[in-house]
């Protein structure tokens, strides 16, 4: 199942590979689309806007471990691409010993630091020990987490995205009935709800590990493969930190928006918590784009075909904008009738807030799409920092609009964080986009190998 991206028409390639991709991130979000669904339908508005309260906090931890683990297994594709499966296998040993010193890293920081974090950020005195016991669960499964998105990378390197798809929704299902046991039946609340995650997370990355171990003997790894390689590290981490910080920059701008909300009070984090889950199921489709992207990108780039890369961009950008026109008037119509699957009352008070929400960012999708494609698109390409500067200028945009929202006590300013955050990124990413093709042209005749 795996695929060779560097052969075919761009969008027939594409497309093949980011429908599944797409479909494996909206099973994904039902992690925690369920979680908020059950806790709120079955448990009440304060523990969804507890659950709500921890969600920029765990982007921030989750959205590091993806970056850095996508961004560990772009040199794998480039390998792979050009051939090389020696030295792909030993990309591999590299990028898994890596990912499990942060991992280990990252769960003694959060989960050392995480009370002082939530009252940093102002989370209401009426749902803290919720949102504190929900989050802590979270973290304690970082493990868990990083597993299933360092195979699941490696699959996808090599041009496979629907395996991971298949198990991500066999662990989807999996998370609702725990969901429904824990909370509804053993009533443990929203800790519950955190338990249910961090066990179906597990369970994808375990499928994943026996799958690769039984049918991928391009990914079986040797004795020798599993030394560390300074010289391999330095590359993986020349491109994946970037990427983890880039994900960081992000959800550190969404926590400056989350602490401006949380001043509003409970409702108005329940019905974001409820418009952004919404959001999030629709926007999958950029969010695979981008992994589509990087993966095209890394494969050709190793496989010196720098024009294919030029058609696929711009393969890219005819379905992305497509997407946008027809999913964004939708949501901006009737976005808001999905809020009655995470309210079960106070819905007089939520369910406008949960419109305002989806209207704002409906309006600017083209500028998310952009962000997630063009990001991508260069990283995959090998670049690791120019790509991580498009995260400052996200947080200048989300910071400054949450900033003034918290002033003015704003609600409609707090929504649009996002929408100023993907406008200041996209025109620096255009920027880039120009200065990356024209260096790539210049490394590829001066013979550079990748």
């Amino acid at each position: 199942m795996k695929t060779d991206m560097t052969q075919g028409k761009p969008m027939k390639v594409l497309l093949g590979f980011t429908i599944p991709v797409f479909i494996g991130n909206v099973f994904q979000q039902f992690y925690s689309m369920v979680d908020a669904v059950v806790v709120g339908k079955f448990v009440g508005t304060k523990a969804l806007a507890a659950v709500g309260a921890t969600g920029t906090i765990i982007f921030l931890i989750i959205g590091f471990l993806l970056g850095i683990t996508t961004g560990f297994t772009v040199l794998t594709a480039q390998k792979y691409g050009a051939g090389k499966m020696d030295e792909m296998r030993q990309t591999v040993g590299n990028a898994m010993i890596l990912t499990a010193g942060i991992s280990a890293l990252m769960t003694l920081i959060s989960m050392t630091g995480m009370h002082a974090l939530l009252k940093f950020m102002n989370t209401p005195e009426d749902i803290f020990q919720d949102a504190y016991a929900y989050v802590m669960i979270i973290c304690g499964g970082i493990f868990a987490q990083a597993l299933y998105n360092i195979l699941a990378s490696f699959l996808r390197a090599l041009g496979n995205s629907k395996v991971p798809l298949y198990f991500l929704i066999l662990s989807a299902l999996l998370n609702i009935v725990l969901d429904l046991v824990f909370i509804i039946v053993f009533k443990m609340g929203a800790p519950g709800a955190a338990w249910a995650t961090v066990i179906s997370q597990g369970t994808s990355g375990l499928l994943c590990l026996v799958y690769i171990w039984k049918c991928v003997p391009e990914l079986r790894m040797r004795r020798d493969d599993w030394h560390f390689r300074r010289n391999i590290a330095g590359k993986q981490i020349g491109v994946g930190i970037p990427m983890g910080l880039q994900y960081s920059i992000t959800a550190i701008g969404s926590m400056m928006v989350q602490s401006a909300l949380n001043m509003l009070g409970s409702y108005a984090v329940a019905a974001f918590t409820a418009g952004s889950k919404i959001e999030q199921i629709f926007s999958q489709a950029f969010v695979a784009q981008g992994t589509a992207s990087a993966t095209y990108n890394a494969q050709n780039i190793g496989a010196g075909k720098l024009d294919r890369v030029r058609k696929g961009f711009r393969a890219s950008h005819l379905i992305g904008c497509v997407y946008c026109a027809i999913v964004g008037t939708f949501l901006f119509y009737f976005g808001k009738n999905f809020a009655y699957l995470f309210i079960s009352d106070n819905i007089a008070e939520v369910l406008p807030m949960v419109d305002t929400y989806l209207k704002c960012v409906a309006l600017f999708f083209i500028p998310l799409y952009f962000v997630n494609v063009l990001r991508n698109g260069i990283q995959g390409m090998g670049y690791g920092l120019l790509p991580m500067m498009s995260g400052v200028a996200e947080l200048a945009g989300r910071g400054i609009t949450a900033m003034i929202a918290a002033q003015k006590n704003s609600y409609v300013g707090t929504c649009m964080a996002s929408p100023m955050a993907w406008i200041f990124a996209t025109t620096l990413l255009w920027i880039m986009y120009f200065y990356v093709m024209k260096d790539m042209a210049k490394k590829l005749c001066s013979g550079n190998n990748f």
